[in-house]
């Protein structure tokens, strides 16, 4: 299948190209870019033949079947809508869009046209996360009682741009980084949060958007989410912890792209290193998106996936901007 890039983007170049074609078959034709020279010179570096500032001449292309979108977020949705209507299959970063109802209408026109369409949630393809699923679901840590999530890092400085002062982009911590705690809590538990509270602020990065959150949550079985979301914090690292009435488990250093870190389960007075596959989770999220297309199997993250982690999001915002209880809005899915 061949593929075109709806975005010049860093996470384009690092890692969807080649998981991109590491699938038998796959290769990247064409690229869109609001900037001719950058995309021309992102083509150049990464060996794609075509360069477009164009659209609908992307996605007039009758030899392309799918495209991956990795703009800014406020172009997200009208991008994809039209990728859809043209009978693209589609692989969208996060969040899908800046509202909830925007989410459910490319959920919607994906139906219609009978096309696959994936939520760029790369967490949940983890070794390390496949790993506290699997200890979760054999009850080695008894009934779940809190999860905490430590994802609160440094944004690198080549990073920072539209996601620490442009709100209308779609900028700060929140759209950034709660999307993807919530998306990996709800594949861990396979529930979804009833409502949140949260706090936010900007320390030192933050220019009209928050840089630093936290949050807590509330599960439909009682369990309490606790989360940090942050850009700011240089020394912390990552950590994830899941609390139950048998035992616990520690994990550090698992909420990245690499399949790096380490995970401990501790029962009674022992402690236990769980050892966990090292595959490449952009491979693997392509590899089931790939599935979904011949076999119509589910794409490891769906659409609705995208939709239950906006919606978290957009609640945490709205409980740290009112300083109220929030409720979650999944817009009816």
């Amino acid at each position: 299948m061949k593929w075109g890039l709806i975005g010049a983007s860093t996470i384009a170049e690092q890692f969807m190209i080649d998981a991109i074609e590491s699938q038998q078959g796959n290769k990247v034709a064409a690229v869109l870019s609001g900037d001719a020279e950058r995309g021309q010179a992102f083509a150049n570096k990464n060996g794609i033949g075509r360069s477009t500032t164009d659209i609908d001449e992307l996605l007039g292309d009758q030899s392309i079947g799918a495209v991956y979108i990795s703009t800014t977020n406020e172009k997200h949705y009208p991008q994809a809508i039209k990728s859809l209507a043209a009978g693209k299959h589609v692989m969208c970063e996060k969040p899908l869009a800046m509202h909830i109802e925007d989410a459910c209408e490319m959920v919607s026109a994906a139906t219609r046209a009978n096309v696959v369409f994936a939520t760029n949630h790369h967490l949940r393809n983890a070794g390390s996360h496949l790993k506290i699923k699997e200890l979760i679901a054999e009850g080695r840590v008894g009934e779940v009682q809190a999860i905490r999530v430590g994802h609160a890092v440094y944004l690198p400085p080549h990073l920072h741009g539209w996601r620490i002062n442009n709100p209308q982009a779609g900028g700060g911590v929140i759209p950034d980084i709660v999307v993807h705690d919530a998306d990996t809590v709800r594949f861990h538990l396979e529930e979804d949060p009833v409502d949140v509270v949260a706090i936010e602020r900007s320390e030192s990065l933050g220019k009209n958007v928050e840089d630093s959150v936290m949050s807590i949550w509330q599960m439909p079985s009682g369990i309490l989410v606790e989360t940090h979301e942050g850009f700011t914090v240089r020394h912390a690292g990552t950590s994830y912890e899941v609390h139950g009435t048998e035992g616990s488990i520690f994990a550090r250093g698992i909420m990245t792209q690499q399949p790096v870190g380490e995970i401990l389960l501790r029962r009674e007075n022992q402690t236990e290193v769980q050892q966990f596959s090292g595959h490449n989770l952009y491979h693997r999220a392509m590899r089931l998106f790939m599935e979904a297309i011949k076999k119509g199997k589910s794409p490891s993250a769906t659409g609705t996936d995208g939709i239950k982690s906006l919606a978290v999001a957009l609640a945490v915002k709205e409980a740290a901007t009112s300083g109220q209880r929030v409720k979650v809005n999944y817009g009816g899915t």
